[in-house]
Parts: structure tokens; C-alpha cells; sequence
């Protein structure tokens, strides 16, 4: 039998975890809103909460279903889907997905067909590296925690430096991502500039987002710059690759 990466079976098996998913948010959804009511909020204060809480989800859900979309078209919809329902984080799934199919001597988004093996093995690379993240935390968080807020004690100001530094550190591993074939424009293959070019359509869209937050305070852009940045980055990967290929 010759696989499918949108076989009906993946779709159940994908189907039961991300409705577990859904009933655990639907369980504490009940038991925020009886809490509430036992903390003597307002009613309407509640429903109030839960609709401004379900539009605003809306806007992260929009960034999600791009990466479905651009995952898709090499492993299908259920593995795509279920990682990013559970788990999985845009830029990681997509960066890891490409490294495993690079491994197998694959070029990601240039797939036609994988074979079973293939399909396990960049499901394992997907599922086994970002579950460090849920075993790491515990171990390590609290002393972690702990150790920033004794630095912070002593030193507030080298406290926000450290975390600054751990956080660009993290923006510069995806940022490497972006810059890795660039060595390409010396032998006269433009196409290295192509990431490069979209990441700074994004970033000018992030820009004039956050300029019109702080001059003139329009709140709710914040919670559309994601969603709205990663849409326009990938239509003007369009023209750009076109220009550059």
C-alpha cells in the first residue's frame, strides 16, 4: 500500500489528541468561570471577559494556520495540524521539518511524495526536540528563577542586561536561519537573499505596527502584528523570489 501523508488514520490519530487538547481548555474554562462566580464577579463581567479573550485568540490562530498552510504542502495536513494544536511553535516546526528533510537529502517545500520512513523520521526530529522543553522546565526553572532574582537583588541593572542577552541569544539562532545561504551571492545565486528580503519585509510591517501603538495609541494593532507581519512576509516572498531566483 503506498502511503499518504493525508491518510484518513493520521487524520483520526491527529483528531483525538487535539480534542483532548480542546476538552482540557473547555474543563478549565468551567472552572474559571464558576472561581469567578465564587469571587463575586459580575456576570456580564464574565462574558464579557470570555468573548474579548476568544476574538483576541483569533489574531495568534491566523499565524497558525499559515504554518499549517506552508507545512502541508510536504508532510500534509494531520502532522502539521496536530503540532501546531499541542505543542509546536511556528518558526521551530518549520525550521526543524527543513533540517530533517535536508538530512534525507531533501529540499523543504520542493517535496513531491515521502515514503513512510521518511515521514516517521521527520515526525520523530518534530515531536522528540521540543519535548525538552516540557521535561527542561521543571528541572531547571526554578533555580533558574531563583538565581535571576538574587542577581537582580545585588544588581537590577546587570539582572536586565542577562535577561536581554538570553533573549537576543534565542532571536539570533532563528536570525542565523535567515542569513545561512547568503554566501550564495558571491558565486552569483541571488537566491540566498530571499529569506533575508522577507524577514525585512516583516520587520518593517512589526515597525510600523509598533509606531502606530506608541504615537498613536491604536492598542489593538498589538495583537494583530504577528498574524498580520507573518501574511505579508510570505505574499511578498512572491515577487521577491521571482525578482531573486
Amino acid at each position: 500500500m503506498t502511503f499518504d501523508v493525508n491518510h484518513p488514520v493520521l487524520f483520526l490519530l491527529a483528531g483525538i489528541v487535539v480534542a483532548a487538547v480542546l476538552a482540557q481548555s473547555v474543563y478549565f474554562l468551567i472552572k474559571a468561570w464558576k472561581r469567578g462566580k465564587v469571587l463575586g464577579m459580575d456576570k456580564a463581567k464574565l462574558r464579557r471577559i470570555s468573548v474579548t479573550a476568544g476574538v483576541f485568540t483569533i489574531a495568534p490562530a491566523i499565524a497558525i494556520v499559515i504554518g499549517v498552510i506552508t507545512l502541508a504542502k510536504d508532510l500534509g495536513i494531520p502532522l502539521p495540524w496536530l503540532r501546531l494544536s499541542v505543542v509546536g511553535s511556528l518558526s521551530y516546526e518549520t525550521i526543524a521539518a527543513a533540517n530533517a528533510e535536508s538530512a534525507m537529502g531533501l529540499t523543504f517545500g520542493q517535496v513531491s511524495a515521502l515514503i513512510a520512513s521518511q515521514y516517521v523520521t521527520i515526525t520523530i526530529v518534530m515531536t522528540l526536540s521540543i519535548l525538552v522543553g516540557i521535561w527542561l522546565a521543571p528541572v531547571v526553572s526554578k533555580r533558574l528563577l531563583g538565581g535571576m532574582i538574587n542577581l537582580e537583588k545585588r544588581d537590577k541593572k546587570w539582572a536586565e542586561l542577562f535577561q536581554s542577552a538570553l533573549f537576543i541569544g534565542m532571536i539570533a539562532a532563528f536570525v542565523g536561519y535567515v542569513f545561512c545561504d547568503v554566501s550564495t551571492v558571491a558565486s552569483g545565486d541571488l537566491s540566498g537573499l530571499i529569506p533575508v528580503c522577507v524577514m525585512l519585509v516583516s520587520a518593517i510591517v512589526m515597525t510600523i505596527s509598533g509606531l502606530l501603538v506608541k504615537k498613536l495609541k491604536f492598542r489593538w494593532i498589538s495583537d494583530y502584528a504577528l498574524p498580520v507581519g507573518l501574511v505579508v512576509g510570505m505574499i511578498s516572498a512572491i515577487p521577491i523570489t521571482a525578482w531573486l531566483s
